[in-house]
């Protein structure tokens, strides 16, 4: 009988550790995805007239690079339509960015920040999640 407890103490303490972990990890891409979006949005905001294509256009690569990085890992535990879309969005946003469309392009910014945080908040370990 304590032998079964301990080995199940044990599975919840594992499951335990491993949410936590990989929240923090979903946390912090989301958190560096969303700042790096954030900055691209304010470029293009601040400067409507003049913007330096060159310049977003290597923030989007940036963009891009960042993802595939964290999408290798999050792809581990994150269901993976939830990472295609927010992988459509960032390209429809560089096509957006190569068009010079920049309020489509505002548009897809906004909409990738949403669905970052809505992952975020989908994987999040609270009561609402777990029911």
């Amino acid at each position: 009988m304590l032998k079964e407890i301990v080995i199940i103490i044990t599975i919840i303490v594992v499951i335990f550790i491993g949410n936590t972990i990989t929240q923090k990890y979903t946390t912090q891409a989301v958190e560096e995805m969303t700042n790096i979006l954030n900055s691209v949005r304010q470029e293009i905001f601040e400067r409507k007239e003049n913007i330096d294509v060159n310049k977003i256009e290597e923030e989007i690569e940036n963009i891009n690079t960042q993802w595939e990085n964290k999408h290798e890992k999050l792809a581990y535990y994150i269901e993976h339509d939830e990472l295609e879309k927010v992988e459509t969005n960032l390209t429809g946003l560089k096509g957006e960015i190569e068009a010079k469309e920049y309020g489509d392009a505002m548009s897809r910014l906004d909409q990738s920040v949403f669905l970052l945080e809505h992952i975020e908040d989908k994987y999040a370990f609270n009561l609402q999640n777990v029911f």
